[in-house]
């Protein structure tokens, strides 16, 4: 009788095994490190096959373009990184948030990948408008999360305008990292929590 072999219990990332989560993973990742190397117009499908280790063939099969493995890399990126901490702390809640926001356009290659795509956007309507669909509107909806969580407290008024007080705190945060360039440190952004909910308490007494 035979010697018996033990199954080979390796991953495996060719075509044959279909679109395997560590195949899927090893290509975002890449392509998040290609962005931050090369630059948008440096980034190639064929970089990023070679870099994640599959074959280019796959990745079109998988993905239509590098924009979509982009826009793929950073829908993981924003529920990973950009989901505001539950304090049971409005105000604690917001910094901590505020300066994750901040970490992430500013340092972070994930951010890059952002910073990327907002730019391409900018004379490529389809994009813009896939953009926001798939992602802006996601990350706006998580931004949301301590202030709806406020409100079920009682902590803030029901009657708040959650969507109001998302742009007054994220918004200087990408005014400074995508148009002025001035530093987003973490006393700006604990600043900008504290005069916020300085005015709201105040409008509330």
């Amino acid at each position: 009788m035979g010697e018996v072999t033990a199954p080979d219990t390796r991953r495996h990332h060719g075509n044959r095994y279909g679109r395997s989560e560590d195949a899927r993973r090893a290509v975002l990742e890449a392509a998040d490190d290609l962005l931050v190397e090369h630059g948008f117009a440096g980034l190639t499908v064929e970089r990023i096959a070679a870099t994640a280790g599959v074959s280019k063939q796959t990745i079109y099969r998988w993905w239509p373009s590098k924009v979509d493995i982009l826009l793929d890399a950073l829908g993981d990126d924003l529920a990973e990184e950009l989901v505001p901490p539950d304090h049971g702390d409005l105000r604690r809640d917001l910094r901590d948030h505020l300066a994750a926001v901040a970490t992430f356009l500013t340092t972070a290659d994930a951010g890059a990948v952002f910073r990327a795509l907002l730019g391409q956007a900018q004379h490529d309507p389809a994009l813009a408008a896939r953009l926001r669909a798939e992602h802006v509107r996601g990350q706006h909806a998580r931004d949301r999360l301590p202030f709806e969580r406020a409100v079920a407290r009682g902590d803030l008024p029901a009657g708040t305008d959650l969507d109001r007080a998302v742009e007054q705190l994220i918004g200087p945060i990408h005014y400074r990292v995508l148009v002025t360039g001035a530093p987003v440190t973490r006393r700006f952004t604990d600043d900008l929590v504290d005069r916020f909910l300085g005015q709201v308490y105040l409008a509330i007494r």
